[in-house]
């Protein structure tokens, strides 16, 4: 289907100012209806990388996708979906345990529920080594690889969540509309503010077995000036998730996970640009229940060609997730022939970009 990137307007046909005479409105009728049943001419797209076909990724890849024993989350923000130069791509198509949820801005609110997993439900019983299930959108449902029936849809047979542990609406860039929690009526819980609530070790110890999380957005309408509510987001976070994200509390992995109790079974990643990334950590507060990782490297990221890298050490989602994986020590076996991918589609890029500065210089 051939989408217009522009709005047309028809006049009354009964007003003197019709801007077409019928015979015109009636062609440019019929060509929108033949758009809609004739083929794309646009160029064709691989169904698996959403690449143009003469440059997919699909046969890049030297084996079948790798086992990586810590699963893995990524938040994409809506601008990366179909960017040319999105890394996420590759981490779906050459790691088997990974998911990606859609994440967009708040422009308007949103809110969020919290909530905790009843005893003997499905996400209670869920084990920390379990692959992540979520729902994403208004229809399409993830399915969990580890059961038959997906936690998410366990969960929806269920009597569960009657109620949220915590609910906040926050506004634009982060902005708290609202917050309530279960702990409200326990003494010192009172009169603390969202961050405090969300640091406190009696409440991140309520959560350490998992938690649900729902977004719910409001976005206008298309033909009116109202809102509509609907669901972004569920996603069930299992025990032992950390964020990997430079916060000031973030640990590196060498101290953080080495030498402690402490592992990890899940690693959430955001996956945009460094604005769009702090901009959905701020519009998500529910990450700020996780433990915080970050990558210590003093590197030039694959990226720097193409895409703007803030400063050294900011890598792309795929490199980011590549080197923290090794770092944690699930390092399976061609894991680094990813980056290798990666660096294929960064040449692809730049390629293009060559050819269309040639064809600029040759007019």
């Amino acid at each position: 289907m051939i989408h217009f990137p522009f709005r047309i307007r028809f006049g009354n046909p009964k007003s003197l100012l019709n801007p077409l005479p019928n015979r015109l409105q009636s062609k440019l009728f019929n060509n929108l209806a033949m758009a809609d049943v004739l083929p794309s001419s646009r160029r064709p797209v691989c169904p698996s990388c959403s690449k143009p076909a003469r440059i997919c990724l699909c046969s890049r890849f030297r084996s079948p996708s790798l086992e990586n024993s810590v699963g893995i989350i990524i938040l994409q923000h809506s601008s990366e979906k179909n960017h040319p130069l999105n890394s996420a791509r590759i981490a779906k198509l050459g790691l088997k345990n990974v998911d990606i949820a859609t994440v967009s801005d708040v422009n308007f609110e949103a809110h969020f529920t919290i909530r905790l997993p009843e005893p003997n439900s499905a996400a209670q019983n869920l084990d920390p080594d379990a692959e992540c299930s979520f729902r994403n959108g208004h229809n399409a449902t993830q399915k969990s690889q580890i059961q038959d029936e997906s936690i998410v849809d366990k969960l929806n047979s269920t009597k569960a969540n009657k109620g949220a542990a915590i609910s906040a609406t926050i506004g634009k860039y982060g902005v708290v509309n609202s917050f309530d929690h279960i702990w409200m009526q326990q003494p010192g819980f009172q009169e603390l503010k969202i961050n405090e609530v969300l640091a406190s070790p009696e409440i991140r110890a309520s959560l350490a077995k998992g938690f649900i999380v729902k977004k719910l957005q409001k976005r206008k309408l298309v033909e009116s000036k109202g809102l509509e509510e609907y669901a972004e987001f569920e996603i069930q976070v299992p025990p032992k998730s950390v964020l990997l994200f430079p916060s000031e509390n973030a640990f590196t992995v060498s101290g953080g996970v080495d030498g402690s109790d402490f592992y990890i079974n899940h690693l959430i990643v955001l996956d945009g640009t460094w604005a769009k990334a702090k901009r959905m950590y701020n519009e998500n507060p529910w990450l700020r229940l996780l433990p915080h990782m970050k990558l210590d490297l003093e590197m030039m990221s694959l990226y720097s060609e193409v895409r703007h890298q803030p400063k050294i050490g900011f890598l792309s989602t795929i490199e980011s997730i590549v080197y923290a994986l090794k770092l944690i020590g699930d390092h399976p076996e061609g894991l680094d022939d990813l980056l290798d991918v990666f660096e294929s589609m960064i040449g692809d890029q730049r390629k293009c970009k060559d050819e269309r500065l040639k064809i600029t210089c040759q007019r």
